[in-house]
């Protein structure tokens, strides 16, 4: 009787923690306005995701495809050196592991008409493509 109360006090604490974890892990954007006339300074704090689908990725781009929502046109999100990419654990992983049609959710930016990400946190771990290669040499003696 004591390990079922023990056993349920300890998974709500992980899922507690897990929850924690994921609020801290949001990017908060913070955008600073000063208005000429008055020499006022106003600054805003927002956090900015977008849960969705990949649509289309190309290594040699700085950019990929992401959908919101199946009845949306998928829009352009760009990245830089400096985003980040995260498995469902937290891990981080290389651009190549995002795949088309993968689940994510994007932390970004805007800045002018583009949209510059910041964090993309898998929803699905990266398929892992193994290639092997077998050569069988045969040789005969006469």
């Amino acid at each position: 009787m004591k390990q079922t109360g023990l056993k349920k006090i300890l998974g709500t604490a992980a899922i507690c923690a897990a929850a924690a974890g994921l609020a801290l892990a949001q990017q908060t954007t913070t955008t600073t306005t000063t208005d000429p006339v008055t020499g006022t300074t106003t600054t805003q704090q927002t956090t900015t995701s977008s849960v969705g689908t990949i649509v289309t990725y190309t290594p040699d781009s700085d950019y990929f495809m992401f959908r919101t929502t199946p009845e949306v046109a998928p829009a352009r999100y760009y990245y830089t050196r400096d985003t980040t990419v995260v498995d469902p654990a937290g891990r981080t992983v290389s651009l190549s592991a995002i795949r088309p049609d993968m689940p994510a959710t994007i932390y970004y930016t805007k800045v002018g008409d583009r949209v510059l990400v910041r964090k993309v946190v898998l929803s699905q771990p990266p398929r892992i493509i193994k290639h092997e290669e077998t050569t069988t040499t045969t040789t005969t003696r006469p």
